[in-house]
């Protein structure tokens, strides 16, 4: 199935335009797996259980580990190499003149590349585009041809200039846009001021994967740390490496508390995307910890399945920065029962009941985190009971059968 293309389906005589299968292709403009891409996967997965007519089909960059999930959760795939330079461009960190030097290579490779998806969608045929990405949103509509555009919109637009720009231009020609939060499609509203709602679907949790059970990661192995003595609690952050994921507010938050404190903490995760600019190196993370005196206190583990990472850690945090939109961490962090830290702004916030099912604090706030986790390493008790309703919160929430329900309404509405 690797490398083939979605074969048209046939209409049979007599149906009625909502059991007519639908032929989805997803664009996605990463072929990691990042939070976006993850809930491209659960999608997938849950539209085949719930309409096991439809045919499904992934446009992909290249070959990462994004292609090999797509074909097991069901979709045929289709490789179509993006130009390094449209890879990289972007507005994190980039002022007025560097972004214009970035874009004029991605113009002049623009051409072609169009032609190859076009080509591709004409092969195709489908009836829904569904875009995942900022980038993919412009793409899936100049390559579009007649398939309904369905934007599923993963970040906020109203600080991007550029992109707000682009997509006031290109939102015309879009059949549908979904939201994975109200945060979300409040700021899409207001950035672009759309012609349709934004619909607001929430992303769902593999819940059979994510759970309290299962297999444990062994993470001072993979710091290269001796093992902790108990009754050492460990704290992790588990996130990409963005910027405003709030890697140096967890160090300095670990760095804030007293060493005697029973606690050891963990970065998980590594750099993912390839826009320039917008991630640490592991190196600048590292270099971070010797400063704070973390020595023997904290590890980086490069990356480690999500669900055995959490259930190797007592405590989850989440730290961003700036407003969240979703937060896929804390859902995961959720459903596998334990006790989340999270600084709740944007997005994050509608995924949690402060004190409830999580612990909050002010983003950015490096006092108040670390209170927080100081507050859950001394009370296995607080921790025990978090981790249970959240679970509960978790199955009730994120559960990916209702994620299949609403987007297979998005999708049959769009196409008529």
């Amino acid at each position: 199935m690797n490398g083939t293309v979605l074969s048209p389906g046939d209409t049979q005589p007599g149906q009625s335009r909502l059991n007519v299968p639908v032929r989805i292709a997803y664009l996605s403009v990463s072929d990691e797996l990042g939070g976006s891409e993850i809930v491209l996967l659960e999608t997938i997965k849950g539209i085949r259980r719930l309409r096991p007519a439809w045919t499904q089909q992934v446009i992909l960059p290249g070959r990462g580990p994004l292609l090999d999930r797509a074909e097991a959760a069901g979709a045929d795939c289709i490789v179509v190499p993006m130009p390094s330079s449209l890879a990289r461009v972007g507005e994190f960190g980039s002022g007025p003149a560097l972004l214009a030097a970035r874009l004029v290579p991605t113009v002049l490779a623009l051409p072609a590349y169009l032609h190859r998806l076009r080509s591709v969608l004409t092969t195709g045929r489908p009836d829904i585009i569904h875009t995942n990405g900022l980038k993919a949103h412009v793409l899936g509509v100049r390559a579009r041809g007649r398939s309904r555009v369905v934007w599923h919109l993963h970040e906020y637009v109203g600080g991007r200039r550029l992109t707000r720009f682009l997509l006031a231009r290109h939102q015309g020609r879009v059949a549908a846009m979904v939201a994975n939060s109200k945060s979300v499609a409040a700021d899409v509203t207001a950035a672009l001021r759309p012609r349709l709602p934004v619909d607001v679907v929430y992303n769902a949790v593999d819940l059979e994967t994510f759970t309290p059970d299962g297999p444990i990661e062994d993470l001072d192995r993979r710091a290269g740390l001796a093992p902790a003595a108990p009754p050492v609690v460990r704290v992790g952050l588990v996130a990409t490496f963005a910027r405003w994921k709030g890697h140096e507010v967890f160090l300095r938050a670990l760095a804030a508390m007293p060493r005697e404190a029973p606690v050891r903490g963990y970065v998980i995760g590594s750099p993912l995307y390839d826009t320039a600019g917008s991630q640490y190196a592991m190196e600048e993370l590292q270099a971070l910890a010797d400063r704070l005196g973390l020595a023997g206190r904290v590890g980086f583990t490069g990356f480690v399945p999500a669900a055995d990472a959490m259930r190797a850690l007592d405590v989850v945090v989440h730290a961003s920065t700036r407003p969240e939109p979703f937060g896929l961490a804390i859902a995961e962090a959720m459903a596998c029962g334990r006790a989340v830290v999270t600084s709740a702004s944007g997005g994050a916030a509608e995924l949690i009941e402060a004190g409830t099912d999580a612990l909050t604090h002010t983003p950015g706030d490096v006092k108040g985190l670390s209170q927080c986790i100081l507050r859950l390493a001394v009370d296995a008790e607080l921790r025990r009971g978090l981790g249970t309703v959240a679970r509960a919160s978790a199955c009730r929430r994120f559960d990916p059968e209702r994620l299949a329900r609403e987007m297979a309404a998005v999708y049959e509405a769009a196409r008529a």
